[in-house]
């Protein structure tokens, strides 16, 4: 009788439980509702803008090739026409970023888009998403290339490396919103097909080629991003593989190496950047958490024997973005005013730990970011297609 009683009262806590995430759900749709249709609205008129539309004479690779230059890489002023110079944390607005503010453009139309069909039903939010979604990953005159070869390239040193790959990690909500539209009719299974061929392809290539090899096993935020990145088209795709293995890195690879006993990042800490890095690393393991995790492998309770999870995590880093002045370790040395933003982590965080205080802080952050820097740290900005999915 007692073990009865006991899983009658587990089972009514979980409902309990699952109620009050329902409720910050709605909560947060309910105030982003009208932001993300007017947004939508405004984007009905936008043409798609792909790779093709733009080249570097230092790229080596072809018109259907992503292309970006290392962000914290300049012109050696005692060599000008040498190779360039690293300069940690300062970005060089002379590099070609054209393609990655393409990317993140694509990811903002498509993502608001999609959010705009599921919060109204109405068909052209989800024909506009579409239309974004096929000169990408479908003309063959507009198309990208699935692969990022010549991402962060450094003039006069590296054609391409494999930390490029953190620049697809703007994939993950184009990710997400061919998902929600393919499971919910937005699109049609032929149209859902080309595009899962396509992040197939990219899935491949970033889990066999040495750069996404490599960038897999990068010990700091790259090696999370990789994990987001993977994770993102996995589920898209049904790669079941790469989920597992996904998962199993997040517990056994990211926890352990990654996180301190107190919660922190020690290798975001050291950057010159510490603050951002620290909330775009959070932000990068609670969008794991996001992507995979199910009743039966729930990576927000999963603890570590030591005690270390993603719950220690966040409560490391909450008291800062609430309240940024708390902050112990040193200014970052570049959009030090701009952070926080509308941090994933605290959306993730809020709705799984059922915590309204991570909630109210989300909605009492900046809407829409407008900084091209603050935009590349923040790839994940549309909660309605993570929780109307």
């Amino acid at each position: 009788m007692n073990k009865l009683i006991i899983s009658l009262l587990a089972i009514v806590m979980a409902t309990v439980s699952c109620k009050k995430s329902d409720i910050y759900s709605e909560q947060v749709i309910k105030a982003v509702k009208g932001i993300e249709v007017s947004q939508a609205d405004s984007f009905l008129f936008e043409k798609p803008v792909t790779v093709t539309a733009s080249h570097c004479d230092r790229s080596a690779g072809g018109l259907h090739d992503f292309y970006s230059e290392g962000d914290y890489w300049w012109p050696d002023p005692e060599n000008p026409d040498g190779p360039y110079i690293q300069k940690d944390g300062q970005s060089n607005p002379g590099n070609f970023s054209e393609h990655r503010h393409a990317m993140v453009r694509m990811s903002e139309m498509v993502a608001t888009l999609t959010s705009a069909w599921l919060l109204t039903g109405e068909k052209k939010y989800a024909d506009k998403a579409m239309e974004h979604l096929n000169a990408w990953f479908i003309d063959t005159t507009t198309m990208m290339n699935p692969n990022m070869l010549y991402a962060q390239a450094i003039k006069g040193r590296y054609t391409g490396r494999s930390i490029g790959l953190i620049d697809a990690y703007h994939f993950v909500e184009i990710a997400q919103s061919a998902k929600v539209l393919s499971a919910k009719g937005g699109i049609t299974a032929e149209q859902s097909k080309k595009i899962k061929k396509w992040f197939s392809r990219f899935l491949e290539w970033m889990t066999t080629h040495e750069y996404g090899i490599k960038e897999l096993n990068a010990e700091n935020n790259h090696g999370t991003c990789w994990v987001a990145t993977a994770s993102a088209m996995a589920v898209l795709v049904d790669d079941r593989k790469v989920i597992d293995m996904c998962v199993d890195r997040f517990k056994n690879i990211l926890l352990p190496n990654q996180m301190e006993s107190d919660g922190s990042f020690p290798r975001e800490l050291k950057r010159t950047k510490p603050y951002g890095y620290s909330l775009f690393n959070i932000d990068a393991f609670c969008n794991v958490a996001q992507i995979l995790s199910t009743p039966e492998s729930n990576l927000w309770t999963y603890e570590m024997p030591d005690g270390r999870s993603l719950k220690q995590g966040m409560e490391f880093i909450y008291p800062f973005v609430a309240d940024k002045s708390k902050w112990t370790y040193p200014q970052d040395i570049y959009i030090w005013n701009e952070w926080p933003q509308r941090q994933s982590s605290l959306l993730f965080a809020g709705v799984a730990y059922n915590n309204p205080h991570y909630i109210d802080t989300y909605l009492k952050l900046p809407v829409k970011p407008t900084h091209p820097e603050v935009l590349r740290n923040l790839p994940v900005r549309h909660p309605v297609i993570w929780l109307m999915n």
